[in-house]
């Protein structure tokens, strides 16, 4: 079993009533939702026990305080700005959240553009989102935001913005990606309130850096080798210091942007609410870790994880090579390098015996199990399969016979124009999902699937979409080493 070092009831517990707590100050307030509001993956891979949908559990204990207002910049619609980690544009990612609100049961009260500069592909998404009932505004860059604020504060400001009448207690504003322009958003909602003779509030919520740790600990340094290609940095929040003489972990933008936020926040609200960037904050993270050495191991694997992908990123062009040098010096700082994980050792060890592409799974009862290509099967496949043997208790035996597998092969290289005659992971999980109605092997196999879930695996070389989104699919953390199997100019990704 994989250990937990963390308690997911308390944690919903308490964080809603922190939330209601400091909604309490205000007639309404604005909660600014930073990273991912479901499927956390990268939380839960650092802080076990964190179950991925932790936050939308925790916002449905209030629901009917509840209001989701979600933003995305113009600027990214019009340049079908994709996201990284699911492959899907901004615009896409806004219908999968919307879709996704609604079937958990909160309440999706609107979309704010932001940035509006009368694109068309902006007025094309409003009308799109009208259509579905979805109250849709327009939001515009002010000149010298943050900085001008008496501009910001005016009729040309915030008061060219449109205006969102909301319904609810609690208007949690959120976006499918970075930079689409949610403080603004808060910003402008709360100058409009005010005008309307309503109180409002702004408080925010980011997963990481969690404020009560240290500032190298494995937790926030995994999130600073999470973020290189945002240029985020962890940094002790020196007005949290100077006011309250205690130490608190925030990030740079925070830091940065606060003394001009906290002018604006005096302005809108009328008093001053928050002496610091951590004080804005109502994050719980932090208190409801109950075995910090668990959270620590799973951190360092992170970054070690991390450094492999930033080192694919660079391959694939998707990053410059500086990023090496911000991972790297992440590393040193948890104490850690890529031999660290034991999983790539052991695939790179098979790797230079066959001189093939080499595959490693490290079960969490701490066995390593390999896989090498053959020629029905790649690496994947073949790990995979001696894995779920190992877990099963199952002999050293071919699990799928040749019968079964060279069908396929024909399929895949005679009748839809292949070149690689080897099986994917997800074709060998579908043929031994076929053998498992007539062998019992086959069906133990089958079983031991679920036992997979955070499993580490490793490859020695770039993996094909098919197989990395398997992997992923089946609750496994993944790393790869930065080469192609084949020397190739064009590669699939």
């Amino acid at each position: 079993m994989h250990k937990i070092g963390f308690d997911n009831d308390k944690y919903i517990k308490q964080q809603s009533e922190k939330i209601i707590k400091r909604i309490s100050r205000f007639n309404k307030l604005y909660l600014e939702f930073g990273g991912k509001l479901f499927d956390d993956y990268h939380a839960s891979r650092v802080i076990p026990g964190f179950a991925p949908d932790s936050k939308i559990k925790m916002l449905l204990h209030m629901k009917d305080k509840v209001e989701m207002m979600l933003v995305i910049n113009a600027e990214h619609i019009c340049k079908n700005k994709v996201r990284g980690d699911l492959g899907i544009t901004y615009i896409q990612d806004l219908f999968r959240l919307i879709d996704a609100f609604r079937e958990a049961g909160l309440y999706v009260g609107s979309v704010i553009i932001t940035r509006y500069n009368k694109q068309s592909e902006a007025q094309k998404l409003k009308r799109k989102l009208e259509r579905y009932n979805i109250k849709v505004a327009y939001h515009y860059a002010i000149p010298n935001y943050p900085s001008d604020v008496n501009l910001i504060l005016s009729k040309d400001g915030f008061g060219k913005n449109d205006y969102i009448e909301t319904s609810r207690e609690l208007v949690v504003v959120t976006a499918p990606g970075p930079g689409s322009g949610k403080m603004a958003t808060c910003l402008s909602q709360m100058y409009h309130d005010n005008m309307h003779g309503i109180q409002a509030g702004y408080a925010k919520y980011e997963t990481f850096p969690v404020w009560n740790l240290s500032l190298n600990h494995p937790i926030n340094l995994a999130y600073e080798a999470a973020t290189i290609d945002l240029d985020d940095v962890n940094m002790i929040d020196p007005f949290h210091l100077e006011n309250y003489g205690a130490v608190a972990t925030n990030y740079n933008r925070d830091v940065e942007v606060f003394p001009v936020l906290n002018d604006l926040l005096i302005k809108v609200m009328g008093k001053q609410i928050y002496k610091s960037p951590t004080d804005m904050g109502v994050n719980m993270i932090g208190q409801c870790i109950t075995d910090d050495e668990v959270c620590q191991e799973a951190s360092k694997q992170e970054i070690v994880r991390r450094y492999f992908d930033t080192q694919v990123a660079v391959r694939k062009e998707d990053m410059p090579e500086e990023a090496l040098n911000k991972i790297e010096t992440i590393m040193l700082k948890a104490g850690v390098d890529k031999n660290y994980r034991k999983v790539a050792s052991a695939a790179n060890e098979v790797a230079e015996k066959t001189k093939e592409p080499a595959v490693a799974i490290e079960l969490s009862d701490g066995r390593i199990i390999t896989g090498k290509t053959s020629k029905l099967m790649g690496a994947s496949s073949a790990c995979l399969l001696n894995a779920l043997k190992a877990i099963a208790g199952l002999p050293d035996i071919k699990l799928l016979s040749s019968e079964i597998l060279e069908p396929i092969q024909e399929l895949k290289t005679l009748h839809l124009k292949g070149h690689n005659p080897r099986l994917h992971t997800d074709e060998t999980l579908i043929a031994l999902a076929i053998e498992s109605k007539s062998s019992e092997l086959c069906r133990k196999a089958m079983d031991a699937l679920v036992e997979l879930k955070d499993c580490e695996v490793h490859s020695t070389v770039i993996l094909s979409a098919v197989d990395l989104g398997t992997f992923k699919k089946l609750g496994m953390h993944v790393s790869q080493d930065p080469t192609y199997q084949y020397k190739k100019l064009y590669h699939k990704r």
